[in-house]
């Protein structure tokens, strides 16, 4: 191996390593009173009991897949014999970083409220090195994964170095097969099982009985708390780290490809993805020492806060890709450093559209805010009008980014189509390079929510709740601009993912031992054919019927798919509103505060609903490449993926969005304005936020996990699809 590869695990080591230590210097810290410890506890317990469930679960699917795999690659020879036993490893490096990152978060939550006591820095500290505990251990736990399979498959390969390279990140690509599904159990898992119980004690708590939220006399209360953090936190880090290392493999590969032919330079250009990851993994450190603020300080100052460590961690992550290409000699290396940094701004122009439209220091938010003055309906227009609204930007930065990215890496010679496949690769990963401090700024927010609902329950100073509102808030935007980044990411790794499904094609054609592909001009061999060669050859064009009906039914699975999950909340949040109103009218005291709800059965009702609601959705990320695959060949996968790709991004950015604007809506009139808290404009606007956060949470998010996964699933059942395409 290279001597510079090592620089990928060292930067791993060293992030898990801080992480660790952030955990250590926060449960070091004093976790406030009695009752304090005893909320926390019962949230703890309850998120715990939640994941074990959902990985119980899992597991079955994952040996169940497993098995099916092992027959792809072992009994048809459809796929490379690695492939089950990365799937499982990529799926257990998956959970393991949402559980340390839930683990982090519930532990937190009564430390943060404590330090609020002092004073608003000292709980932004805590709460922001804690979700950089997930932050760090996301891209810690992914670049490991990475290193370890990318130096046992160099070890044992027995073929020439540029075979050996081609096939390995061929092999790879498939691997994040696994990472992908846990991602989008933990995503619509966690998304059903929070919205259950926050719309209950929305609907419950606040309309009905007229009691704050966070009280303790709520029985959702505490299913809401854990919510937060087996959503927010265990899901949000599954996702992230999912979009990090697909990005990680799909450049790579497009390297080998681009680069075939070219002896060491081959090893430089798979590795520097990596590599760029791993120098953003160290300037995300420097960004997590940088957050500080003064006491009194308000959200627009908390915000430059997190915004100078993010711009901190770019520039140097910026710097250090730079000294890559230069070191590395990387062909047009200037060129490809562009592709980088034109994938780093796209994501900040995401991010900076997603604070304009939900943030309720912007006029968007406000607007929606004010709207609730005459009521709910007019509430849920304003915000689907913000939401549509909003998708233009992040697509338009998307379509510039992949534009630039492309042409910079290939010098706008646009028919050098392999190289400028892999600047869109290589633009991916920038976008993702500073996600250890990205993270830790999204994942503080659930983090600072429950720490609020601590101190409300625990009865603390008000001024406490102030400052804890004033980060939740804050989380509220940082949420928004991380599922920017994450909505971001997907479109362009789909757009690389793409590529690698023609690699894939040529990777199974050379091993059933295809040597030559029969076009009208004659014959061309596979080693040498390049991606327009087999587009032609399996007539993948706008006039085949095949990839018409693909992207007809790509586009639809986006809006069924959130179809699924959204009604999935909706009968899980019937069944803990009924669960909430049966607790009022039965146990006597609850209202007057002499009586204690029972917690545990809202929790039991949310992981219930959320076990069985999350297969169905996962379930159709699987069988709809495969029933593609064997019904219209080549040209229907592809249609299938671009139309998934298309509907999905903007529909996941205005699910996002909307359910933002919402949320700080309801924030903002809460704040005061309009009326309060308790007036018309509030009961509104509660309303609209109930409606968005399935918007915002399950659904929309999910969008993104969803496209890889098909994308990735194409790749894996490749075989499948070239066999049954009529040529």
């Amino acid at each position: 191996m290279p001597l510079y590869f090592w620089l990928v695990p060292l930067a791993a080591v060293v992030a898990l390593a801080l992480a660790r230590r952030f955990y250590c210097r926060m449960m070091a810290l004093p976790a406030g009173n009695p009752d304090m410890v005893r909320i926390a506890d019962h949230v703890c317990r309850g998120a715990k009991a939640y994941l074990f469930q959902q990985y119980r679960t899992v597991t079955v699917v994952f040996l169940c897949l497993a098995g099916l795999l092992a027959f792809l690659s072992y009994g048809l020879r459809l796929q490379n014999g690695w492939l089950p036993c990365a799937f499982l490893t990529g799926g257990f490096a998956s959970g393991l970083s949402g559980f340390f990152g839930m683990r982090t978060a519930t532990k937190a939550a009564s430390r943060t409220a404590q330090a609020a006591v002092g004073s608003l820095n000292s709980a932004l500290r805590v709460a922001f090195r804690s979700g950089a505990v997930m932050g760090l251990t996301v891209v810690g736990l992914a670049l490991l994964d990475y290193s370890f399979w990318f130096f046992v498959l160099n070890h044992f390969s027995i073929l020439g170095a540029e075979e050996q390279l081609t096939a390995i990140t061929g092999m790879m690509i498939t691997f994040s097969m696994g990472v992908s599904l846990q991602a989008l159990f933990a995503r619509v898992g966690g998304g059903i099982f929070t919205k259950a119980a926050d719309v209950g004690a929305d609907l419950v708590g606040k309309l009905e009985a007229g009691i704050p939220e966070d009280d303790c006399r709520n029985p959702a209360t505490i299913a809401d708390n854990v919510g937060d953090n087996v959503g927010d936190v265990a899901g949000m880090g599954a996702d992230l780290y999912e979009s990090f290392f697909s990005s990680i493999l799909a450049a790579a590969e497009l390297g080998a490809a681009a680069f075939r032919g070219a002896g060491p330079l081959q090893m430089r250009a798979v590795l520097l993805p990596a590599l760029i990851g791993a120098i953003g993994v160290l300037s995300s450190i420097a960004g997590v020492y940088a957050v500080r603020t003064k006491e009194g300080a308000g959200v627009s100052r908390l915000l430059r806060s997190l915004n100078r460590a993010i711009g901190l961690s770019g520039l140097l992550s910026g710097a250090g890709s730079l000294l890559l290409c230069y070191l590395l000699k990387i062909p047009n290396g200037a060129g490809i450093w562009a592709s980088t940094i034109t994938g780093l701004l796209a994501g900040i122009a995401i991010g900076k559209s997603s604070e304009y439209y939900t943030s309720q220091a912007h006029g968007p938010t406000r607007r929606v805010a004010e709207s609730g003055r005459t009521g709910p309906a007019t509430v849920l227009i304003g915000g689907l009008g913000v939401g549509m609204i909003s998708t233009a930007f992040p697509v338009l930065a998307i379509v510039a980014g992949t534009i630039c990215a492309y042409g910079f890496s290939c010098r706008f010679d646009f028919s050098n189509v392999a190289v400028g496949l892999y600047g869109i690769g290589v633009a991916a990963v920038g976008m993702l390079s500073t996600l250890g401090v990205t993270l830790a700024s999204d994942a503080f927010g659930p983090i600072a929510d429950n720490a609020g609902g601590n101190a409300e329950m625990s009865k603390l100073d008000p001024s406490v709740r102030r400052r804890t509102d004033t980060l939740d808030s804050l989380g509220n935007t940082t949420a928004a601009t991380g599922k920017g980044f994450a909505i971001g990411s997907a479109a362009l790794t789909a757009l690389a993912l793409l590529a690698s499904y023609v690699e894939g094609i040529r990777i199974y054609l050379q091993r059933t031992g295809q040597a030559h592909l029969h076009v009208p001009n004659g014959n061309i061999p596979v080693s040498e054919a390049t991606l327009v060669d087999f587009l032609n050859y399996f007539e993948v064009h706008v006039l085949n019927p095949k990839l018409l009906l693909g992207l007809l039914v790509g586009s639809m699975l986006s809006f069924v798919f959130c179809g699924l999950t959204m009604n999935a909340v909706g009968r899980a949040a019937g069944k803990m509103v009924d669960e909430v109103r049966r607790q009022f009218r039965e146990i006597a005291g609850i209202l007057e505060g002499k009586a204690d709800p029972d917690y545990a059965e809202c929790v039991r009702i949310s992981t219930a609903a959320a076990q069985r609601e999350m297969v169905l959705p996962a379930l159709l990320a699987l069988a709809a490449p495969l029933a593609m695959a064997f019904t219209f060949g080549v040209p229907g996968v592809l249609g299938l993926i671009c139309g998934a790709l298309a509907s999905g991004f903007v529909l996941a950015i205005f699910m996002a969005n909307a359910g933002g604007c919402w949320d700080n809506a309801k924030k903002f009139v809460e704040e005061g304005n309009f009326g309060g808290k308790g007036s018309e404009a509030h009961r509104a606007t509660v309303i609209g936020d109930t409606v968005g956060d399935p918007f915002k949470d399950t659904a929309g998010p999910s969008l993104n996990i969803l496209i890889k996964l098909m994308t990735i699933v194409s790749i894996v059942t490749v075989g499948i699809a070239v066999s049954h395409s009529v040529l």
